[in-house]
């Protein structure tokens, strides 16, 4: 019978090294599969924001046969502009940032993901990312080679007609993008920006108004076509009209409903009724 483990340690002591640990070759064989079924697709919980989402089984197997895991370290790149285009990303672990840089060096941050969310799909049509991609954080993606997964397409037609939905649903984002930067005066600009962290948030079944800015203020200025100094005033006037609660980069929305109207262009960004009597009872 095959020991599981056993330790090397006289020999290393002999040698004046630390005690080694040697497993079997069927006790790792088990120990690689116990790893590989907690990293699949069945055993994510954000399988249901994602590509396999409304797969049965056998066709999520069949998907996660295809998908390779790639670790990126914080400040690390997924890929950069101009690389040539073989693979989609779906965000496992941790958060990034997209964005573009012109001529003169200056960076337009065109998003932020978070799990269960795609990247890479601007490169389609011309083979080529089109933005770099960068983790806010220590992450971990599903590399999905897209040439396999177009052949899939064929054998799946649900999981065509999910993609489908979701390069809409891409389409629509960066619409909504390019109305909040157009028309939106700046304090409905970063209220709709919470509220839509909000949203995803709670879709992956985390809070909705306790939660933490993977970003830096000046990416989420330069997101929204704003300053670092705006975002930092508007932080501490939403705090006064009683809308959120800051500390650094934790945040909590104290009143999402007014977050939202807010959001929606309903309601200026006026003083709570509190703040509004304390400040009359002074002068």
């Amino acid at each position: 019978m095959n020991q599981p483990c056993h330790s090397t340690s006289l020999a290393a002591a002999n040698n004046g090294a630390a005690p080694l640990t040697q497993c079997s070759p069927l006790t790792a064989a088990r120990e690689a599969a116990a790893s590989s079924a907690l990293r699949s697709c069945t055993a994510c919980g954000m399988h249901q924001l994602c590509l396999p989402m409304g797969l049965d089984e056998s066709d999520m197997k069949r998907l996660d046969k295809i998908i390779g895991r790639r670790k990126v370290a914080r400040d690390d790149f997924l890929y950069r502009i101009g690389d040539r285009f073989t693979a989609l990303y779906a965000v496992r672990v941790g958060h990034f940032k997209t964005y573009q840089e012109n001529l003169d060096g200056d960076r337009q941050i065109t998003g932020f993901q978070m799990p269960g969310e795609l990247l890479g799909m601007d490169a389609i049509s011309t083979e080529q990312h089109q933005c770099d991609a960068v983790a806010l954080q220590d992450s971990e993606v599903c590399e999905i080679p897209f040439a396999r997964l177009e052949q899939l397409f064929g054998q799946i037609p649900h999981l065509l007609r999910h993609f489908h939905r979701m390069m809409s649903h891409e389409i629509t984002s960066e619409q909504n993008v390019i109305m909040l930067l157009g028309n939106m005066r700046a304090e409905q600009r970063f209220a709709a920006f919470l509220v839509n962290l909000s949203s995803r948030y709670a879709a992956r079944g985390y809070s909705s108004t306790r939660f933490q800015l993977r970003m830096t203020r000046q990416d989420v200025g330069n997101y929204l076509g704003l300053t670092i100094e705006s975002i930092s005033r508007l932080i501490s006037k939403f705090r006064k009209q009683g809308l959120l609660a800051v500390e650094q980069r934790d945040v909590e929305v104290v009143d999402l409903a007014a977050l939202k109207r807010l959001a929606a262009g309903v309601d200026a960004c006026t003083p709570a009724p509190a703040a509004t009597a304390a400040a009359r009872a002074s002068t």
